[in-house]
């Protein structure tokens, strides 16, 4: 690289709009320069989940707003911009299409590149932002719509070692959080209600503990706790708080299981990698008893363990960003203006199909 970047990120997947203007320097190092991100929590609350056309509208409402105060933080103007990326899918059609016309909007009125990004390829490169990782790395990607374990070995070169063959594991925490009468999100409730409870009160089941394959399974989990739930009728809060407990170690456990054998098979195959790395991206990743279970995990078997900060676990734009940078960096083709938003867009595109396979392609 001959000089910096300077690239706008604009993320609209789901239900957080945002928008961030990241510096690439030209040793790969990275920082981010402005960065804003607006909640629709307040909008979807009273429905216990994301409606769809609730937050493409918000986004149409907010986006214009966040790339101003983005690029005002930033203390750059439009001009300054090496190009624009915006996130292209996976996630809500209505949504994608938001961002995407809008980066392709300023993309043709500025004559700037455009880089369509997969969410999860800025997931997958943040540690590279913040902790300044070398490939190979090992992933560990949990979020509402995602379980999966990756290779990443490269930018635009990704290999899954393992996947959820039924629920995500964010997805078997709101879940749980509904069964039980918790606020939404799922995620921080349960989490929040465990930490008064008897986490072996109730020993729930641990799916594909013991396999030899690296995928994972939920839903027989999140079963058990219905199950659970409806012998105790009517559940008291101590009751919440036991399951919320007890369905967390159950996870604690399996995610032990399941990636402790993703590590050995990483040392396996790249034994002259001098420090071994395990990054947790995702909402999920924010769960501090899964991040202390994973930390745990990579003392025991000399990897270093990298969580980014809270605020990027979450969907945000600067992730968007750095992938952006990233791929203008490795000196890969921008896209044209005709490119389409995907709902389903898996990293690694080899990979059997396990679930959600259709029209529009594999979702995991």
């Amino acid at each position: 690289m001959s000089a910096p970047l300077r690239i706008l990120g604009i993320e609209t997947s789901c239900d957080e709009t945002a928008a961030s203007v990241v510096l690439r320097e030209k040793d790969g190092s990275g920082r981010i320069l402005g960065d804003v991100v607006l909640s629709q929590l307040e909008e979807h609350s009273a429905y216990g989940g994301v409606v769809p056309e609730i937050a493409a509208r918000a986004h149409v409402e907010a986006l214009d707003t966040l790339i101003e105060e983005a690029l005002l933080r930033a203390g750059v103007k439009l001009e300054d911009i090496d190009a624009i990326a915006a996130t292209s899918g996976p996630g809500l059609i209505g949504g994608l299409i938001v961002g995407l016309m809008t980066g392709k909007a300023i993309a043709r009125a500025t004559g700037k590149p455009l880089y369509a990004v997969n969410h999860l390829e800025g997931h997958a490169l943040t540690a590279r932002l913040t902790d300044g990782l070398t490939f190979p790395y090992l992933m560990l990607l949990v979020s509402g719509g995602h379980t999966q374990l990756i290779l990443v070995k490269g930018v635009s070169d990704y290999e899954r070692w393992g996947t959820t063959i039924d629920d995500a594991l964010g997805e078997a925490f709101d879940k749980t959080a509904k069964l039980l009468g918790l606020p939404y999100p799922g995620g921080p409730a349960v989490e929040r209600a465990a930490r008064t409870g008897d986490p072996r009160r109730f020993d729930f089941p641990r799916p594909l503990v013991g396999d030899a394959r690296l995928d994972f399974s939920f839903s027989g989990l999140k079963t058990a706790v219905r199950q659970a739930a409806q012998s105790l009728e009517p559940v008291t809060e101590q009751d919440v708080a036991d399951i919320c407990a007890s369905f967390q170690r159950a996870i604690s456990r399996t995610l032990k299981d399941r990636v402790g054998r993703g590590l050995k098979r990483f040392k396996a195959e790249f034994a002259t990698v001098p420090e071994p790395a395990l990054v947790v991206a995702g909402g999920v990743a924010a769960n501090q008893e899964l991040r202390a279970t994973l930390q745990d995990l990579c003392d025991a078997n000399g990897f270093r363990f990298v969580a980014p900060p809270l605020q990027l676990c979450t969907d945000n734009a600067a992730m968007i960003a750095w992938a952006g940078a990233e791929r203008l960096a490795a000196g890969l083709e921008a896209d044209g203006l005709d490119v389409a938003p995907r709902s389903r867009w898996p990293l690694d595109s080899q990979a059997q199909t396990l679930i959600g396979s259709g029209k529009r392609g594999a979702k995991a």
